[in-house]
């Protein structure tokens, strides 16, 4: 067939065009070349869908697993920070317990040993002054050291004091002071001996002040020893456990007493109103300092039947003890941390009822107890505001005393023990086990983390692979069809497999295209559009015939490949579709797939440059190709 012939079978009327993508025969396009395509090569949009969802799904991974560790982390640390805090609360609880329990059972033995070692006194005194034909204030108890050392241990507290005070009427002094010097150095004698002192009996008898005296001072602010005037009674101290060995020793009660609660007289007068034991505080020498202490006062009859009401109360029995000693020995060893405040308060009518005295309103100390050890504080609440929450408190001493019965400006205190926990007791319990278990359920999460991304690192490494696989097909299919069919193309794919997963979509998702195929595209009905207005240009090459007789396959491919990659280039600049290349035909349209309105202005300007282009390339191929290749020439025609 002629060249001429050839064009001329080609060149038909078209007014319309139908682009049937089911019907292009890849056959014929052997002789085409890839050329640069209109756009920059665009994935497919459904391997750009595919691709955010699983850069979607990698974050959703990532966020998840790094707030599952902060959660976990976190409510792992709490969870034991919490399991602490317990252990803490519960353990100080139970030492709270045990102080508390301790410390009333230790007062309730201190109370019922001193009635019971008082009643004592009453009968044996009762006894041996009616046979002796005696009375109080002229009697001693008999093994004094021993029974007052008893009692003494029975309080719990090593540096009790245990006291005997006879009441002495003013008319009694002369005679007292004389039954003293003959009893005094009889029950030093016996004290002596049962507490293997350093000193004998006639060494305290030297040191003893031989009457009942008051401290007065000078216009010099000396002490002055002298007898007391102005009373009706005088409480000398007779007998005392243990024997003092740093003080010269003295029938006088204030030998002893510093800053009491109330005055001793105060608590003589309300045990004497109420007939029954009282308490108040004082400070008790320790060495050269004052420590903060009680003393205990019990009331002791002419007879043993206190509940007649018709008895006399001749003498009293007074205990002091020091708090710091009492606070010891409440816990085991080892256990420590535990801050005690013990509070004593009357009650505010009492006070009101004073008569210009100072009364005592509220009196507090602060103990610490570690393990068998306590430590004082101070005089006053000193414990870490931060475990107020945590205060564990008791009544210690009740002594139900009727206010209505208390003489005019006295009062008896209530006092109440106030247990807290310390710093140190907190810390014993704090350990390194919340962050070693946070930082294992990190380290575990890291490791899964770790895990999850080597997979992802073969995952990804496979999905490259299949990606560069598809990317290839994809350009393609991309030089046969514009990139709207292609697209369409792949979309129709992706309906069919929308319920395969994202690997299988990613595989199965862009099959090769059958272009042989009787049915279309994996059996799916054909594309086809219909484009009314447009015009179809084509382009042949004349002379080609007998010129590609004479050469060489390879001469012929590289004519064909400048001719037509130069065509190419013309139709991206004036925006032709080319539609194919059979042999040496070039086939272009204006107008599809996007419509264009001066389409066959367009496809003149595009078929003249064509023209233009052909003459200047055969011209150049002269060289390599032979002197005839110039005389090539092209033939157009235009179609609308």
């Amino acid at each position: 067939m002629s060249d001429e012939q050839s064009l001329s079978s080609k060149k038909s009327h078209f007014t319309q065009i139908s682009l049937n993508t089911s019907s292009h025969d890849a056959s014929e396009s052997t002789s085409k070349r890839p050329t640069p395509e209109r756009e920059a090569y665009q994935p497919p949009e459904v391997a750009k869908r595919e691709e955010l969802n699983i850069l979607r799904a990698k974050i959703l991974v990532a966020v998840i697993i790094l707030l599952a560790v902060c959660g976990v982390g976190s409510a792992t640390y709490i969870l034991v920070k919490d399991q602490e805090r317990a252990n803490f609360e519960n353990e100080f609880a139970g030492y709270a317990s045990e102080i508390l329990t301790v410390s009333r059972q230790k007062a309730d033995q201190l109370f019922l040993g001193l009635d019971a070692f008082s009643a004592s006194i009453e009968s044996q005194a009762a006894s041996e002054n009616a046979l002796r034909n005696t009375s109080w204030p002229f009697y001693t108890v008999p093994d004094w050291s021993i029974k007052a050392q008893k009692l003494a241990r029975l309080t719990g507290v090593s540096d009790a004091t245990v006291s005997l005070y006879p009441i002495v009427q003013i008319d009694e002094m002369d005679e007292f002071n004389a039954f003293a010097a003959q009893a005094v150095p009889k029950w030093y004698q016996e004290s002596v001996e049962n507490e293997n002192t350093d000193m004998t009996a006639e060494e305290f008898w030297s040191k003893t002040i031989p009457f009942i005296f008051t401290i007065t001072f000078d216009s010099e602010k000396k002490p002055q020893l002298v007898p007391p005037t102005g009373i009706n009674e005088s409480i000398p101290v007779l007998q005392t456990y243990p024997l003092m060995f740093d003080q010269e020793l003295g029938i006088m009660t204030t030998m002893y007493e510093r800053a009491t609660l109330g005055g001793f007289m105060s608590q003589v007068s309300i045990a004497r109103a109420l007939r029954k034991p009282t308490i108040g505080f004082t400070a008790l020498l320790d060495g050269v300092s004052a420590v903060p202490g009680s003393q205990i006062m019990q009331p002791i009859y002419d007879t043993a039947h206190i509940d007649s009401g018709d008895n006399k109360m001749v003498a009293v029995t007074l205990i002091r003890l020091n708090w710091l000693d009492y606070f010891k020995n409440l816990l085991t060893k080892g256990e420590s941390g535990v801050v005690v405040v013990l509070e004593g308060a009357c009650s505010a009518q009492s006070a009101q009822e004073s008569l210009g005295q100072e009364v005592w309103l509220q009196f507090v100390m602060s103990y610490r107890i570690e393990g068998l050890n306590a430590e004082y504080l101070g005089d006053s609440d000193l414990h870490d505001p931060k475990y107020n929450g945590m205060e564990v408190e008791d009544i210690f001493v009740d002594l139900g005393v009727d206010e209505s019965q208390l003489p005019e400006g006295s009062c008896v205190p209530v006092m109440t023990l106030h247990v807290y926990p310390s710093e140190d007791l907190e810390k014993s319990f704090q350990t390194n086990n919340s962050v070693i278990y946070t930082a294992v359920v990190a380290v575990i999460f890291i490791f899964t983390s770790l895990v999850f991304l080597l997979y992802d690192y073969f995952v990804r490494r496979r999905q490259t692979k299949v990606m560069e696989r598809i990317v290839r097909q994809d350009k393609i299919v991309a030089n046969v069809f514009p990139t709207a069919i292609r697209d369409r193309l792949y979309q129709s794919q992706q309906k069919q497999k929308n319920n395969r997963d994202l690997q299988g979509d990613l595989n199965d998702g862009f099959e090769e295209i059958d272009f042989e195929g009787e049915s279309g595209i994996s059996g799916a009905a054909p594309l086809a559009d219909l484009f009314p207005s447009i015009t179809v240009v084509f382009a042949d090459i004349a002379g080609f015939t007998a010129w590609s007789s004479a050469r060489e396959p390879q001469q012929v491919f590289v004519l064909l490949e400048t001719i037509y990659g130069a065509f190419d280039k013309i139709a991206y600049r004036h925006s032709v579709f080319k539609v194919e290349t059979v042999g040496d035909c070039y086939v272009g349209a204006v107008g599809l797939p996007e419509p264009v309105d001066n389409h066959a202005t367009v496809a003149c300007k595009f078929a003249r440059d064509c023209l233009k282009t052909m003459k200047e390339v055969t011209l150049k191929l002269e060289v390599t190709l032979g002197p005839d290749t110039g005389d090539l020439d092209l033939r157009t025609g235009i179609h609308r």
